[in-house]
This record gives structure tokens, sequence and C-alpha cells, in this order.
């Protein structure tokens, strides 16, 4: 199943709009409701787990790096990585 038909699955499962994090604007905040892959445990290192709210703090241009502060941390996570987180905007 390819990103975007998870994405519409996911948001017919939680009849809520659900998109990636890539998808969210600067200053925006959105909980985070799924992760794919084996990202996950990796994620969940970081600090980053199913049901936090996170605030999307800057994107870099021309393909860089977003900046996301969770639980009062800021972490750098890149395009591929926040295309395959699933939020939910607040």
């Amino acid at each position: 199943m390819d990103i975007r038909h998870y994405a519409e699955w996911m948001s017919a499962r939680y009849n809520k709009d659900v998109i990636t994090l890539l998808n969210v604007p600067n200053g925006g905040q959105a909980r985070l409701v799924s992760i794919s892959g084996r990202l996950r445990s990796k994620l969940m290192q970081y600090g980053l787990h199913i049901g936090d709210l996170v605030r999307v703090l800057r994107s870099a241009p021309l393909g860089g790096p977003l900046l996301v502060e969770v639980n009062g941390r800021e972490i750098a996570l890149g395009r591929a990585v926040a295309e395959k987180i699933f939020v939910e905007i607040e």
C-alpha cells in the first residue's frame, strides 16, 4: 500500500483528516496517529509517540529537513521520514 492510499485508509479509520507530517504548515500543530514502517522504534527513541502533539517550527527550503517540537524538544526530521508520519490536525 503506498503512502497516499495509507493516508486515505487512516482518514476513514479515524473519521478525521489524516495527513502526513510533511503536509502540516509551518506553525501548525497536529496529533501523531500513526508511523509507517520500521520507523516507529527509531522515532520512539527520539521521543515521538502515538498521541503526542507535534508542532512544525520550520520547513527548510529546497528539500531540507523539518524542524518539529514534541514534548518541549526540537527534532529535525528528513522529508522522507516526515512523509511516513501520519497526523491529524488539531
